[in-house]
Formats: structure tokens, sequence, C-alpha cells
């Protein structure tokens, strides 16, 4: 994105691959709750997520030892204008679908068209951004944008290539399980059970297993994803040795609970992994286009009675730091304190429309520790009372008498933050603040998240280093109306639309930089998620015939990492 590629031409290996690292032997992953469809690009259904990391690939592959830097995949070369108004690639002659096909341009030109008009949402933008698509070369094809956006060049290089001829007699956007899209990628699926399990097996004849990019990685001969209902069930399955590996969220449980035998007797290694990427944002998620949630008062007395401390000693033994912001934990975090400088500049034209703290500072409320959180509480109260809220008969009830009460939408099996939940619902009873959950299986929550149909969800987003056009499907205005968008708390800010703006047009990182800390100001201090606890380190326990490289990722234990530069090799 910026500067150039830190590996040379000639590059072996990714540098947190292991080039010579053995292939063969089987892992298992656990996933919770179920999958009714294996088209992991299309908005209908819910697939397994792994799916399309692991047998598609795209013209280009990141490096996620790299902010944001793409090396050729699927293409050889790729050529940009200087503004990168357009961008050409040139395909790789050897590149080959599973089916041992070759990969056209045709091919190409119907995965960008197709996506864009019949896909998932999130491959829409970019389908808007391009002016022209066209073959110019045997192995060639530009595509040219009608957007000033340097970022364009390579996010067209991340789409997914799919093969055109599968799909000539069928209807893509509402295919489920009857069609499983044919990739290029190493693994292709072998088996599955719909809601049970799925196991991809490795292509022997995979096309891109020689490549530089490629060495060292993707070991494994057989993966499989089995399904449970809830964590704690997926849980006792990896302790009885049905799973291979098993991921920790939870630093208390990481810490009291990973000491059964398996672990003692070394079977089972702990294995943390540290990571230089932002804290991204979890938490809760208030869905602004409903009343009472509309009101950044009320938004904000919300936060005041979100005892984290106590939340957080209570879950994670303390041991998890709070997320501060979006940006938390690297150089684009917003800064503490007023706005100054580049920040200030970019945000003043929007003083008018901003919430308080965006240009006078902002830090998220602190409270004593205590259960009770008075002093918070209090504060809550008074903001809920500037709102139009007073409490009658023990309920905090409007003008017209109408109570406040919302509902908390959770995916079943989610005891975790069903826990959060209940701590938290004590604290909004003291001020008359009625609160239920609601846990529904994983086909109504997604078809609800899609509609914007909560009051309360939870929510999670990672963030990259190289925040870039994913971020207005996460903030941007169009998702407020438009279902099936990432901007679930419907955030409609004239302020961060124009940051994004910034960002994709800016030439320099110091430029880049001051947008972004502009917009981690406009999304914290818009008060529209409930910020829980940062994942600082991954936390991944696995058998000891699992092995990874010493040399880690910048990303750490994020896409890139698990299973792909992993090996099988039994003592």
């Amino acid at each position: 994105m910026y500067g150039d590629p830190v590996l040379p031409p000639d590059f072996v290996s990714l540098p947190y691959a292991n080039p010579d690292a053995p292939k063969g032997g089987r892992i298992v992953f656990g996933n919770t709750g179920g999958f009714d469809s294996l088209n992991p690009f299309v908005q209908k259904g819910t697939p397994p997520w792994q799916q399309s990391f692991w047998s598609y690939e795209s013209l280009m592959g990141r490096s996620w030892d790299e902010p944001f830097t793409l090396y050729g995949l699927l293409a050889e070369s790729v050529v940009t204008a200087p503004d990168r108004s357009w961008v050409e690639f040139t395909l790789r002659p050897e590149a080959r679908f599973s089916d041992g096909t070759p990969v056209t341009v045709e091919d190409v030109i119907w995965s960008y068209e197709t996506l864009g008009a019949k896909g998932h949402l999130r491959y829409r933008g970019l389908a808007r951004q391009i002016d022209s698509i066209q073959q110019t070369g045997p192995r060639k094809v530009r595509l040219k944008f009608n957007t000033k956006d340097r970022e364009l060049a390579l996010i067209a290089g991340m789409r997914p290539i799919l093969q055109k001829a599968q799909w000539e007699d069928r209807d893509f956007a509402h295919s489920g399980l009857d069609t499983i899209p044919i990739g290029t990628g190493p693994y292709v699926i072998s088996g599955f059970e719909p809601g049970r399990y799925v196991t991809f097996r490795r292509n022997p004849d995979y096309w891109g297993k020689n490549l530089p990019f490629r060495r060292g990685t993707h070991n494994f001969d057989e993966m499989r994803v089995e399904f449970f209902g809830d964590s704690t069930v997926q849980f006792e399955a990896f302790k009885a040795g049905a799973l291979s590996v098993m991921r920790e969220f939870n630093a208390e449980k990481w810490a009291r609970h990973y000491d059964f035998p398996a672990v003692q007797h070394g079977n089972v290694v702990k294995a943390e992994i540290p990571h230089g990427r932002p804290s991204g944002m979890t938490g809760f998620a208030m869905n602004t286009r409903r009343t009472p949630f509309d009101d950044w008062r009320v938004r904000e007395a919300l936060l005041l009675a979100f005892n984290f401390e106590y939340i957080n000693d209570t879950m994670t033994g303390g041991a998890q730091p709070r997320i501060e912001s979006y940006f938390d934990n690297s150089v684009l975090a917003m800064r503490s304190g007023p706005a100054a400088g580049a920040v200030r500049e970019l945000l003043e034209p929007f003083a008018d429309s901003l919430p308080p703290g965006v240009l006078e500072g902002y830090a998220l409320p602190i409270g004593d520790g205590t259960a009770r959180n008075r002093a918070n509480l209090r504060r809550a109260a008074d903001l809920l009372a500037q709102a139009g809220w007073l409490v009658q008969g023990g309920a905090l009830v409007d003008a017209n008498d109408q109570p406040f009460a919302f509902t908390v939408l959770l995916r079943q099996g989610d005891t975790g933050n069903q826990t959060v939940i209940d701590l938290y619902s004590r604290a909004l009873a003291r001020l008359g603040i009625d609160v239920t959950t609601q846990a529904v299986d994983d086909a109504q929550y997604e078809s609800r998240i899609a509609a914007y149909d909560f009051d309360m969800t939870t929510f999670r987003r990672d963030l990259s280093l190289s925040p870039g056009n994913e971020q207005r499907l996460y903030w941007g205005r169009a998702g407020v109306d438009t279902p099936g968008t990432r901007n679930l708390p419907g955030i409609d800010s004239l302020a961060a639309e124009a940051m994004i703006d910034t960002m994709l047009q800016a030439r320099t990182a110091k430029e880049f930089t001051a947008a972004v800390r502009a917009l981690d100001r406009v999304l914290t201090a818009g008060r529209y998620v409930i910020p829980i606890w940062q994942f600082d380190v991954g936390r991944i326990a696995h058998v000891k015939e699992l092995h990874y490289p010493d040399r880690l990722p910048i990303y750490g234990d994020g896409i890139g990492f698990l299973p792909e530069v992993w090996w099988y090799q039994s003592e």
C-alpha cells in the first residue's frame, strides 16, 4: 500500500513459513453452531467460515508480516498506473482449478462481474468502483477504476477467482449445499454432513505447491471441522481428544481450566502467540436505528452502567486489558486529550455534527471496581434524566410512560456473553432498566443481524494495520438502511465517511495515520459499542504433534497462521 514490498523478487518463502515443513497428518478443528451452505461467496446461508480461506485463491496473496503488501499468486505479474487509476494482471500459465482445467481471463472477468452483481455484499463495493474490466492479452486482464482510491489496485488483486463453466446452468446467488464452487486452492471438500462436519483434503495435484509464496504452507493432508452446539461441549470434546486444537479467548479459563491430564502429561501444549495488530472492537453494539439508542446521552449512560472493572475481574481474573478504542494497541490509535494538528484539521469542518468528546477528548468510563459502582450509576441516572427518562415506581419511563426495556440478541450456546449480560443487567436494574436476552440458532441469528432486527447484540470487528475500503462496509452511511452490511450499530456520520475517503486518498503514511486516528475518535466518542477486553495475545492449545515456525508474523494468530504455516510431526 505504501513504499516497497519487503521481500525481494527471488524470495524463497514467506518469512513466517518453514520451507522445509513436512507434508502429511491430520488436524481437527471445532466450530460452534452449524452450516447450511457450502457457497461462501453469496449472501444466502451460513457456510463454514474456514472454507473460503482453504479452497479458493485470488490473483495475489497477502503477506501477514507486513501491514498491507501483496505478492503474485494466480497472477505472475502486476502493473499499475502511477496514480493507480488502473491495474493489469498477467495470469500464470500453470494456474489450474482443482479439476485440472486452466484458469483463464474469461474466468477472472466472470468472477469479478458475478461477485459484484450477485455475490455477498462485501464484494459489491469494489464492483461499483470499476469503470471497465477487459482482456488485454492472452493472459492479461486490466481493470480501470472510476474512483480516486489508491487501495483499489490491491483490493482488485484479492477477489476469489471461480470457474465460469461450473455455473452456466446453475443459480449462483441461491446455491447452498447443492453445489460447491470449484476453486484453485490447496484443499477441496471431500465429505460433509450438514450441521455436523466438513472434511477438506489436500489436493495432491494442487497447481501452486512449488510457488515460493506457498512453500512451507498448507501442510496437512486432511483438515476436518466438527460442529458443536456450544463452546462448553466443544471444550469437552477437545479434552477427550476428539479435536486437535482449541483457541481460548478467556485468560482466566486459560489459566485455570487448561490443566487436564493431557496437558499435565505433555500430550497437549499451551502456546501463546503475541501480535502487533490493532485491538479491533469487541463488545456489545447498540442499534442506533432504534430509540432510545439514537441518543448519545443514553449510550453514554449505558457505558457508565457497564461496570467493566468488576465484570472483567469476574470473567478473566482482570488479566485482559480493556479495549480503549477501535485501533487501540497500535500506532493508528487515537491519542488522549484534545484533537491536535492534522487530526484536528480533518475533524473541525464537522464540528457541528460531532458528539461531545471527539474534538475535546474522550475516554471510556472507569468504575471503582466494586459490584455497586455507585458513582458511575449516579452519572448515568443524570444523563438519562437529561434525555427524558425518569424513575417511576421502580421503572425507568419516558414522557409517555413507556418503560426503558430492551433485548440482547445472542447466538445459541454463547454462554460467556450470557454471563456478561447477566452481570450487566443487575446494574441496569438499579437504574430501572429491564433487560432480557434472546438466544437463537445460527440461521436465525444471521438472518436477524442482516435485517438489523435487534436492540443490542454481540460485536466483533478485527482491524488491520492498513484499514481501507472495508471500513465503508463497517461504518459507512449506506449501511444504515441497506440490509446485510456490517454496520450493525447503524453509524450515520458524515465525519466518518470523510475520514475513510481521506484514508483512501492518502499518499503518505503520515497523512494516512492522521486520517485513521481521526476516524478512531469519531467511532469511539460516538459511543456505539460497549467495549470489553482485548485479545492481546493468541492462546492456542494443541496436541503435541502440531508445530509452527519460531518466526511469527506481525499479525500473530490471525488469518494466514493456523493452519496455514503449521505442520504435523510425531515424536
